[in-house]
């Protein structure tokens, strides 16, 4: 059993994807050097599908310890091989739910939305669903 079907599911009124990119607007003047991702923070609503009511300060807390985001945008070497090959073919591009480990990130807001910028390398997964990891 994983989160999703053990009723820790979030009740979404809105696609949680839809809500940050309709959040975020326009970043196309935005433009990351080297290896950089920059990834909105995902922020758990409220409810979970099972009822469970998630206090303020619960929900305050993925602003500052949130491991999974949405990646908004790739720098143009980040996932390129290097010599000792680290990546394997692995990639993200602008779409992707990832995990991370939020120390390993610069905080940053971008058009008002709280965002974390980190080195490709710093990533430690991607997920199907951002509530898979709570």
């Amino acid at each position: 059993m994983n989160a999703l079907t053990m009723g820790f599911r979030m009740t979404h009124a809105i696609d949680p994807k839809d809500k940050i990119l309709q959040e975020i607007g326009d970043i196309s003047g935005l433009n990351l050097f080297h290896n950089q991702v920059l990834v909105s923070i995902y922020q758990r609503p409220e409810k979970t599908a099972g009822g469970i009511i998630l206090t303020p300060k619960t929900q305050k807390e993925d602003q500052f310890q949130g491991i999974v985001g949405l990646v908004l945008a790739v720098g143009p070497a980040a996932f390129v091989d290097d010599s000792i090959n680290k990546f394997h073919g692995k990639t993200v591009k602008p779409g992707d739910w990832i995990v991370y480990r939020a120390s390993d990130t610069h905080k940053i807001s971008v058009n008002g939305t709280l965002c974390r910028l980190l080195e490709d390398s710093h990533i430690k997964g991607t997920v199907s669903h951002p509530d898979l990891v709570f």
